[in-house]
């Protein structure tokens, strides 16, 4: 008998999924990847993976990519504390699980939800509703809590011992933190599961795209690189912190982007220029941008400034902007 685990690489789901494993169901791990998550398995040791490999079990991932960038612009549930669409996003997740379950042959689906853990997705009745939304009435077991939820067909039809789960609920994690020293587990991601949309910081970045309609996976990939500035509706700087974010940048731009960067004698940053500026005006705002954070201490520095796939180029002679002024248009 199978059964499909959505597993973030958290504490909670990997202890659901080895709960259930421990009474001899085969269960196959479904990781959901959304633009956001830290974890996008690049790293083929990501944690996700060596939760896994560590679990003995099978791992499917699915990529949630633009069918979860339409459900960000305008969740039917709203965000949690910053841009999270805690509520939505779990309903997909489960709506992949019921997929899986389907055509693995899998009876059932199993998360590491705890009752009362999350402020807005943990509540008994958004449980229910997220159930209903997502079509699993009665065929979602949260081992973690099992015992102070109603029973699942599951448990009712002997295909798991309700006697061996778990009655946690709250916020507190000790209980969770002993079963894993006594599974010997160590190696556990945070309890947020590494969505990025829950700091708020980054939460800005995304809700300024959202505003001026450029909700993209390309604008997305940016979002975690350099320092962003919005200097119009239209166009937006990002400028590289470091060596790796510059190779980064010049990596992900495409045909039109603006390349910003200092002559070689000058230490400084790369920066790329997303949608057309107004005007001169506007490019050489966003090289007293890239100014402001070269090595150079002078009243003036020259920058070069081209579009990316067209060989041409100029060279900005400008002062560099001062904390304040550059300040004002960070996102």
């Amino acid at each position: 008998m199978k059964a499909i685990s959505l597993i973030s690489g958290g504490l909670d789901s990997v202890l659901a999924t080895k709960l259930i494993l421990d009474q001899g169901i085969d269960v196959i791990g479904l990781n959901c990847v959304t633009p956001f998550s830290s974890c996008t398995h690049n790293n083929c040791n990501c944690v996700v993976k060596r939760a896994a490999n560590k679990l003995g079990i099978e791992l499917k991932v699915v990529n949630l990519g633009e069918e979860f960038l339409e459900i960000l612009k305008n969740p039917s549930y709203g965000y949690g504390k910053n841009m999270n669409p805690c509520i939505d996003c779990k309903i997909l997740m489960l709506k992949k699980a019921k997929e899986a379950m389907e055509n693995t042959g899998a009876k059932f689906i199993v998360t590491g939800e705890v009752l009362g853990q999350r402020p807005m997705s943990q509540k008994r009745p958004t449980l229910g509703l997220i159930e209903k939304k997502a079509g699993v009435e009665g065929i979602l077991v949260r081992p973690l809590s099992a015992k102070v939820l109603d029973a699942t067909e599951p448990e009712k039809n002997g295909l798991i011992d309700r006697g061996k789960l778990l009655g946690i609920s709250g916020r507190g994690r000790t209980e969770q933190i002993f079963l894993a020293k006594t599974f010997d587990i160590s190696d556990y991601s945070t309890p947020a599961g590494g969505c990025l949309l829950t700091y708020q910081g980054y939460a800005k970045k995304v809700d300024d795209l959202i505003k001026h309609n450029q909700l993209t996976l390309d604008n997305v990939f940016l979002l975690k690189i350099g320092r962003h500035f919005r200097l119009s509706p239209q166009h937006k700087l990002i400028v590289g912190r470091d060596e790796k974010e510059n190779i980064q940048l010049f990596a992900l731009a495409k045909k039109g982007d603006w390349i910003y960067e200092p002559q070689e004698e000058i230490r400084g940053p790369v920066a790329l220029g997303r949608g057309e500026p107004q005007g001169e005006a506007q490019i050489e705002q966003s090289c007293r941008i890239v100014a402001r954070y070269c090595d150079e201490n002078k009243s003036d520095l020259e920058i070069r400034v081209k579009q990316y796939g067209d060989d041409s180029q100029k060279n900005i002679r400008c002062a560099p902007f001062k904390d304040s002024e550059a300040f004002a248009f960070r996102i």
